[in-house]
């Protein structure tokens, strides 16, 4: 953790009002190639999960055939209102998370992630333990520094998918009490599907189907908030109004955990033409995440103590304190 190489520039040149970045979203933009991007970004992701042995199709039959459907009346939030930005196309899906394809993919597609973020790793298994042990020791080592005594056992995890960040929390933390939220309700119910099939806990996960930027959970109640891969996919806007979110919610020495793609990681600034073009064709506000001053969208809400480190070679675990 921390060995990582940072490339050499402030930011990809892929980003922003480049001149590189504007030809690729000009070709982008056309909606025919858009179309044929988009389709080949989704199958070269199958290709290469299943060429690394994630068997991608198997697991996402799986869940298809599964009785996880029976999950969603008792998780979807009937009054929640979608926010605009949410309802655009994802990683390929034209209804983006609003969708049983897109959760019953995501596990595999997570899988594929870490093996792509960890090429060295000897294996699938091998890479997810790297990435996520990084980011679970600089949550650890952060909270030890800066939080003394407190013990974490109110845990949040803003954004959770079908809850695999969500559960490797409260792996690390088995007295803790751990509540995993997101917009998709499609996620959320593969998430309760699979913990109910886990081992039993002492204080089983709680899944709540709400918005980031405004979750109607009580203020101080958290020692922990989590935020794992989703502020790539959101505009600048929702990115600091979820970091104000995530204040009120932590209790004065709580810690914020980020984790995210990293604009200053060598190998995401020095991606191939095809790869950077896939990748904003897939993630429609990357460019805006790429821009934001995540230090300084931190300190404006209030945050001390930031801290960055690369977890991956991909990666930047950001961690960080609300004051007591």
């Amino acid at each position: 953790m921390g060995e990582y190489e940072e490339g050499k520039l402030e930011r990809p040149k892929w980003v922003g009002e480049t001149p590189l970045s504007r030809l690729v979203q000009a070709l982008i933009s056309f909606k025919p190639l858009f179309s044929v991007l988009k389709l080949g970004s989704r199958r070269a992701l199958i290709s290469t999960a299943e060429k690394n042995n994630i068997p991608w199709r198997q697991m996402a039959k799986e869940i298809l055939e599964s009785e996880v459907y029976r999950e969603l009346d008792n998780i979807q939030n009937q009054s929640l209102v979608y926010p605009d930005y949410y309802l655009n196309p994802f990683h390929a899906y034209d209804e983006g998370n609003l969708t049983w394809l897109a959760a019953a993919e995501a596990e595999a597609a997570t899988m594929s992630i870490a093996r792509r973020a960890v090429p060295d790793a000897s294996s699938t298994q091998e890479a997810i333990k790297i990435l996520r042990g990084n980011w679970l020791r600089a949550i650890e080592q952060h909270h030890i520094q800066y939080s003394e005594s407190f013990v974490i056992n109110d845990i949040l995890d803003i954004g959770c998918s079908i809850g695999i960040s969500t559960r490797y929390l409260a792996d690390k933390y088995p007295t803790a009490k751990v509540t995993g939220l997101d917009l998709s309700p499609y996620f959320l119910a593969v998430a309760q599907h699979k913990e109910k099939s886990a081992p039993p806990r002492k204080f089983p996960i709680r899944w709540i189907h709400a918005n980031g930027e405004d979750t109607g959970l009580p203020s101080k109640s958290f020692n922990l908030v989590s935020i794992a891969f989703v502020f790539h996919e959101c505009p600048t806007r929702v990115i600091v109004n979820i970091v104000r979110e995530a204040f009120r919610l932590l209790r004065p020495g709580g810690t914020l955990a980020l984790i995210d793609s990293s604009m200053k990681s060598k190998v995401v600034q020095e991606l191939s033409p095809v790869l950077f073009t896939l990748y904003k064709c897939t993630e429609p506000f990357i460019d805006e995440f790429y821009l934001t001053d995540m230090d300084e969208t931190l300190r404006e809400a209030g945050f001390v103590n930031i801290t960055s480190i690369l977890t991956s070679p991909r990666h930047a675990t950001i961690t960080a304190t609300a004051p007591q």
